[in-house]
């Protein structure tokens, strides 16, 4: 199963989290499914990456709404088994004083135009192991600090030895985020100078060509959201059942220089092991790069998968006015020709698979003529999802001057409680909007239902707190579907945004507002062929370049191709 991916040299792409496929919870949000567009790209462009990640057994978690709105977690279970095939291989990662063995599984992404990537799915889930070891890899972004670093030990360590143990040739390693820096210790222990050729005092770790092998792309402009692990803890699980014996691949005074005097910060450490660092957006790279003076931060803005992300109604539409547009989306630029009664037609077929989807999830009967504005991602304080419902008096009367409908999404981390009471509260403002203006907020937001609500959407709305959206790519999606967005000047829409012609600007809820009721409303009920211009120029402006094919052809130039 493996010999034909074994004839050519690979990029080892490493992520915490892939989005698969609706069917596989190994994601959780925003970095998973870029993961998941990112291997379907290479696997559409015959680029020679694979991916390692971990199998998490229990998935990230499947969310329930009580009567008053709040977030239930339950586990979200899947069968490895069922979609993967398990390898032969096995290697062991030594944690605390006893050696972890590694097992996986291999998935392969396949392209309808020929090409393959292969997912190694990390298992600690074995016989040979401890209780406690097996579950390591069951729980995306579960448990405490000692808990995640275990997980981290196993996808940096476990890894790479297990792409050497199954006889890969990698050319270069990719760390999508922070939670794979250990791969560069590995690295180091694998790479030193001969004794010989040392002076008294040298370091023997061939640190340069590690940075040689090394690529990083970070997503998180703030350094609260790093992960950080007390040096205490770190050498509580690199120890050795000898006494005073430390499993350390360098001395801790080495690793201090490289990931960070007062605790093991893996963004340092990634930092200090990559010769090439990106950021995910052109405003995201300039903010990193004060974040972190002295290292060159380079800019390749995320993208969407065009074929994954775009209704099947737009699909058709597509394949019949711009033959090739799944391998080459520039072409996309000659949607401005098609004729607007079809962009409105594909647009109504995909407005209504959303609303019997609220239909059957509510019972809520939404209109397929008003305008369905729709917010949904991950549920944490900077999104502020709380800022359209800042003057619910103004909204009641913009929903009866022009029929208007609100759909929520998404999901908080059971640990973020500021995240969690978020839910709470949009919930509640659904059901004080009852009879006022139309309103739901679906549970258990996933791939699937973000297909849905990308493309059924009439309006995509985003409000972070600037500058701490690194990218954002929901509304990406949104545009190979005609949706324009209604957006705080953040992220990919810094670069995205064409005053009224690929969607609006805002910066405040009173300018929210003021948008809908000056420009969005008016121009959706009042003038239907201005609308469809619009959507237009989200399909000619923004999915045109905003798609994962031009920002892998982008890493294989820059990045792989060093």
């Amino acid at each position: 199963m493996l010999d034909e991916f074994l004839q050519r040299a690979r990029v080892a792409y490493f992520s915490m989290e892939i989005a698969l496929r609706s069917e596989i919870p190994t994601y959780a949000g925003g970095l998973g499914v870029l993961a998941g567009d990112t291997l379907r790209s290479a696997a559409d462009l015959s680029l020679p990456l694979v991916a390692v990640t971990l199998v998490s057994r229990h998935g990230y978690f499947r969310q329930e709404l009580d009567a008053e709105g709040r977030q239930i977690e339950h586990p979200a279970p899947w069968d490895p088994a069922k979609w993967a095939v398990p390898l032969d291989a096995k290697v062991a990662v030594r944690i605390e004083d006893r050696p972890v063995w590694v097992g996986a599984w291999q998935y392969v992404v396949e392209s309808d135009l020929g090409g393959r990537a292969p997912v190694i799915l990390l298992d600690t889930d074995l016989a040979e192991n401890l209780p406690a070891d097996r579950e390591i890899t069951h729980y995306l972004y579960g448990g405490d600090q000692r808990y995640r670093l275990k997980q981290e030990m196993v996808l940096g360590f476990g890894g790479v030895r297990l792409l050497q143990a199954l006889g890969f040739e990698i050319e270069a390693y990719h760390m999508n985020e922070g939670h794979s820096a250990l791969l560069g210790l590995e690295l180091l222990r694998r790479f030193t100078y001969p004794k010989s050729e040392l002076r008294p005092g040298e370091s023997p770790y061939d640190l340069p060509r590690v940075r040689q092998l090394c690529r990083f792309t970070t997503h998180t402009p703030v350094e609260a959201g790093q992960d950080r692990f007390s040096y205490e803890l770190v050498q509580q699980l690199f120890h050795d059942e000898a006494p005073g014996i430390s499993t350390l691949p360098l001395p801790l005074q080495e690793l201090q220089q490289l990931g960070g005097r007062e605790a093991l910060n893996m963004t340092q450490l990634a930092l200090s092991l990559s010769d090439f660092v990106n950021g995910v957006a052109k405003r995201h790279a300039e903010v990193s790069a004060r974040m972190y003076p002295g290292y060159q931060v380079r800019a390749i803005t995320n993208g969407v998968h065009p074929y994954t992300w775009t209704a099947p109604a737009f699909r058709a539409l597509y394949d019949h006015h711009v033959a090739g547009w799944c391998h080459e989306p520039e072409l996309l630029m000659r949607a401005a020709d098609i004729p607007d009664a079809e962009i409105l037609a594909a647009h109504l077929e995909a407005k209504g698979a959303l609303i019997e989807r609220v239909r059957q999830a509510t019972g809520v009967a939404l209109g397929a003529q008003a305008l369905t504005l729709s917010f949904a991602r991950r549920m944490t304080a900077y999104k502020r999802p709380e800022l359209l419902f800042t003057d619910c008096a103004r909204l009641e009367a913009l929903a009866r001057r022009w029929p208007l409908q609100i759909v929520l999404a998404g999901k908080a981390h059971p640990q973020d409680e500021e995240g969690r009471r978020l839910v709470a509260y949009l919930n509640q403002q659904v059901r004080a909007l009852r009879g006022k203006v139309v309103a739901v907020y679906l549970p258990d937001y996933d791939f699937a239902l973000a297909q849905l609500l990308v493309s059924g959407s009439d309006l995509w709305l985003n409000t972070p707190l600037p500058p701490l959206e690194a990218s954002g790519t929901s509304g990406m999606k949104a545009a190979f579907n005609g949706v324009p967005s209604l957006s705080v000047l953040d992220g990919w829409w810094v670069e995205g945004c064409v005053e009224n012609v690929t969607g609006w600007s805002v910066d405040s809820a009173a300018d929210l507002y003021g948008k809908l009721e000056n420009s969005v409303l008016p121009l959706f009920h009042g003038e239907p062929g201005g609308w469809v211009r619009l959507m237009k120029g989200a399909i000619t402006r923004n999915a045109v370049y905003f798609n994962s094919h031009r920002m892998m052809r982008r890493y294989a130039a820059e990045a792989y191709l060093r």
